[in-house]
């Protein structure tokens, strides 16, 4: 994002601007170790789509707040993308215990204040606000690992692929950036949260996962609800 950045002679962003993204970051990159946490318990089935529910729920209700509330098509489409996102982030197995809960409401919190934050950036720029948010995941996730004080293992390949899958998050987020900027910020957080869609959808061609109904009942909703938010 700097070198993309520098190259195309972006604006440099303010100091409000700035602290923003670094706070964003800060609170995407704490929120993922925690969600990482949370899955590690073993609770899959009910700490998903907690905290993706709650990620898109927050922004979207400050959005129609501050922008207004959007016409009946759209608001529709938000209900029928929040149920999609629910039965989508669900695995086979159901809910399970209800441990490790608490530890998915604050993810989702963190998420929400991720797309909160960045939407503070104003219309600085895209590449810019990118790259300072990537700072502030890259000094909390740090300080989570020096506190933990654990010897830590990473091979080569993991690492090689840890950085390809850095570099497909942050592009996401610039395009989210620039989403929320020329359009209204609930629909991008609504839209850009039913990504899970096209996760299930990429096992299920190349690893050959196999889903219930009910998850193609969440991406048939999913599918039903991008036009109905897109041409609100």
């Amino acid at each position: 994002m700097v070198t993309l950045a520098t190259a195309m002679h972006a604006p440099f962003p303010s100091r409000s601007a700035q602290l923003w993204a670094i706070a964003a970051g800060g609170l995407g990159g704490s929120a993922l170790a925690v969600f990482y946490h949370a899955l590690s318990l073993g609770n899959m089935g009910l700490i998903a789509p907690v905290s993706a529910v709650l990620a898109a729920a927050i922004p979207t209700a400050y959005g129609m707040t501050v922008q207004g509330v959007p016409g009946k098509v759209a608001a529709s489409g938000f209900l029928l993308a929040g149920v999609g996102i629910w039965l989508i982030s669900r695995p086979e197995s159901g809910f399970g215990r209800p441990e490790g809960v608490s530890s998915a409401i604050v993810a989702g919190l963190g998420f929400a204040g991720f797309f909160l934050c960045i939407h503070r950036t104003g219309s600085s720029s895209v590449l810019w606000s990118a790259a300072f948010s990537r700072i502030g995941s890259f000094l909390m996730v740090g300080l989570i690992l020096l506190a933990r004080r654990a010897k830590i293992l990473l091979r080569s390949g993991d690492g090689l692929m840890g950085l390809l899958a850095g570099i497909l998050d942050v592009s996401g987020t610039a395009l989210f950036i620039r989403a929320e900027q020329v359009g209204r910020l609930d629909a991008a957080v609504v839209l850009s949260s039913m990504y899970p869609a096209v996760t299930v959808l990429l096992a299920r061609f190349f690893l050959k996962e196999e889903f219930t109904r009910w998850k193609m009942v969440g991406i048939l909703a999913a599918l039903v609800a991008v036009p109905m938010i897109a041409l609100q």
